[in-house]
């Protein structure tokens, strides 16, 4: 058997994403969509596309592990400052915090674990 033929129950190294091909879906939280692009619901891991409306609020939240932010659009805020467009922010395990948008965002954010929301 040829090393090819071997592979062929094994999943692809590469996996791409049609992300235009992918629906909005509407989150618990109002004005902000998603659209998953992985997750491993093993280990709680994902990439995530998140649209927020003007106005939107993510209520008070723990990050259960690390969290990272690049923003594409607008700017994503809480009570320590702004992260604008093209600009990064990560969050250690176990910070809590409320975050927000006044003009809208378009934000690509990494997930090693869900958060825990206390509403």
């Amino acid at each position: 058997m040829n090393a090819e033929a071997a592979r062929v129950d094994v999943a692809p190294d590469s996996t791409y994403v049609d992300i235009a091909g992918l629906p909005w879906l509407p989150t618990r939280f109002p004005g902000i969509e998603s659209k998953t692009l992985m997750e491993n619901k093993v280990t709680g891991m994902s990439t995530v596309l998140m649209r927020w409306a003007p106005g939107a609020r993510l209520p008070h939240h723990e990050h259960v592990a690390i969290e990272q932010s690049y923003v594409l659009q607008g700017s994503l805020i809480d009570r320590d400052g702004a992260c604008t467009a093209g600009n990064y922010v990560w969050r250690r395990a176990g910070s809590r915090h409320d975050a927000w948008t006044d003009e809208g965002c378009l934000v690509l954010a990494f997930f090693l674990k869900p958060n825990t929301f206390f509403d």
